[in-house]
């Protein structure tokens, strides 16, 4: 069953709780030869839209309905794969973090379960932090012991000729209720030396992919550096325990990273 967004509208600024305040929620089910969807539910600026199934696995794509976020914004996108699902999801266009018409901070919350023998390929385009906003945004994965995962996250530090917003991330991964992997990056005027050499080093595109996949332990991954040319790009695969692997670049562009990342992803010998 699927449930129309709820319109939205923003709290003129200077009143209390300025921004809009949505929830958008997908959950995903096998019925034993595919995956549905009982649950697609879109809020804000949110409009969740089904996309052709591949296979057995269903996938949806997330459009924007408004501007957002915005200074004062509070979103969250929570999802739900259960037992042997398998399920993919991507956004229409990038996320374009702004100003507002208020000074307080944005929040974008991404929740993800993935039960047992179920999938979940998490690839949304890029943020663009624009300059003036201010974004705290956080992802919290919750993984069963034989779940897989293709998470990807990209960020664009400003727009053409201009010089990025407040920017913090935080990604948190658990599987079997243990702690795999937690991330924080801090960008913009609140994090000195965000830009220097032994952070970001003069580029403006960042991005990472996290594999999660049983099968890893069986077909380990060595660590791998990528890119030979400091002022085209560079990153990591980094196997982790988990069994999972950890590829992060740094770049230019986002032809580059995205370079730097397709090469990485082509040494996991995994059909995700």
């Amino acid at each position: 069953m699927t449930t129309a967004p709820a319109p939205a509208r923003r709290t003129p600024a200077g009143d209390t709780g300025s921004g809009v305040h949505a929830t958008a929620r997908v959950q995903a089910v096998s019925n034993g030869r595919a995956t549905t969807l009982p649950l697609l539910h879109g809020d804000g600026p949110f409009h969740l839209r089904r996309l052709r199934p591949r296979g057995g696995r269903a996938r949806v794509c997330v459009i924007g309905a408004m501007s957002a976020p915005l200074g004062g914004d509070r979103l969250a996108i929570d999802v739900t794969v259960g037992d042997r699902a398998d399920l993919e999801i991507t956004t229409a266009a990038a996320t374009l973090a702004l100003r507002g018409a208020t000074t307080d901070h944005a929040t974008y919350h991404t929740s993800l379960r993935v039960g047992d023998r179920a999938g979940l390929r998490w690839l949304p385009r890029p943020l663009i932090s624009a300059c003036g906003s201010n974004l705290r945004q956080t992802c919290a994965v919750d993984l069963a012991p034989t779940a897989r995962l293709l998470l990807r996250e990209e960020q664009i530090l400003g727009r053409a000729a201009e010089p990025p917003g407040d920017l913090t991330t935080r990604l948190t991964v658990r599987r079997d209720g243990r702690p795999l992997l937690d991330q924080h990056t801090a960008i913009g005027t609140a994090a000195p030396g965000w830009d220097g050499p032994a952070v970001l080093a003069g580029h403006r595109v960042t991005g990472q992919l996290l594999i999660v996949d049983p099968r890893l332990e069986e077909a380990p991954v060595q660590p791998h550096l990528l890119g030979n040319d400091p002022a085209q790009g560079q990153g990591a695969l980094v196997p982790l325990t988990g069994p999972a692997v950890l590829i992060t670049a740094l770049a230019p562009t986002t032809v580059h990273l995205h370079r730097l990342l397709d090469h990485a992803r082509s040494l996991v010998p995994l059909g995700l």
